[in-house]
């Protein structure tokens, strides 16, 4: 899917990608140089200069403060994410539940996010249409849970579309023209995924999933403040 254009205040300024060592993080941060549309495009995570561990807050707030200092950023993607790990697997029932896996998911998929809109979102212009966008799962769909298990990354991701959701609130004070939404980018071929999808028909390329996700960020409309929409456009459930 190409690239939309979007209208000239909302393109100018910088994009930021954070969890840009990723598949789709990656993926972004070259879809997003190669359309043009921003005075620069900067990728963080825990290999960048600087880098940002979800982790540690102050970390964070440094990454961010320095992405922020060069002018200012109309797009930021938040990007990571974790699925499993050593010791970390999807758990099928809930003797399977672990503590310490919970506790990762949780840290990862949404204090981790929870601690980048707490430095990045005041940093967005108070004018003009800016987004902050973050990368969610329908999995974390309370009404869409069909299938039960995977409960760490389950609630982890209930969680941060919680969290997106009253960001959005207080966001639009400051800025009625700003976005705050969480996202479904789909089964996509990268290595969180790559256990459990395989070579799967159904699972499309991170540049695919890249382009859907820009074409559907740039077509929201200023009232989609704090919605989950997947990578169609089409709002998903809480």
């Amino acid at each position: 899917m190409p690239i939309l254009e979007q209208n000239s205040e909302a393109s100018s300024g910088g994009a930021l990608v954070i969890g840009a060592g990723g598949g789709i993080g990656a993926a972004l941060v070259e879809a997003l140089k190669a359309s043009g549309r921003y005075d620069r495009v900067i990728g963080l995570g825990r290999s960048s200069d600087p880098p940002l561990d979800l982790r540690n807050e102050a970390s964070v707030a440094a990454a961010i403060a320095h992405a922020a200092s060069a002018g200012d950023l109309r797009l930021v993607i938040h990007a990571a994410g974790v699925l499993h790990g050593p010791g970390m697997a999807p758990e099928k029932s809930l003797s399977r539940i672990e503590p310490a896996a919970l506790a990762e998911a949780f840290a990862i998929n949404a204090t981790g996010p929870a601690l980048v809109m707490k430095h990045v979102l005041p940093r967005l212009p108070r004018r003009g249409r800016c987004v902050f966008a973050a990368l969610s799962a329908r999995v974390g769909s309370i009404g869409d849970n069909r299938l039960g298990g995977w409960y760490a990354y389950r609630a982890s991701k209930a969680a941060l579309n919680q969290l997106v959701r009253t960001a959005a609130i207080e966001l639009a004070r400051r800025n009625p023209e700003a976005l705050c939404v969480a996202l479904h980018p789909g089964t996509v071929a990268t290595a969180l995924s790559a256990p459990f999808v395989g070579d799967a028909p159904k699972a499309q390329s991170p540049e695919t999933a890249a382009g859907k996700l820009l074409a559907v960020l740039d077509t929201l409309p200023s009232d989609a403040n704090g919605g989950f929409f997947d990578a169609e456009g089409r709002t998903v459930p809480w």
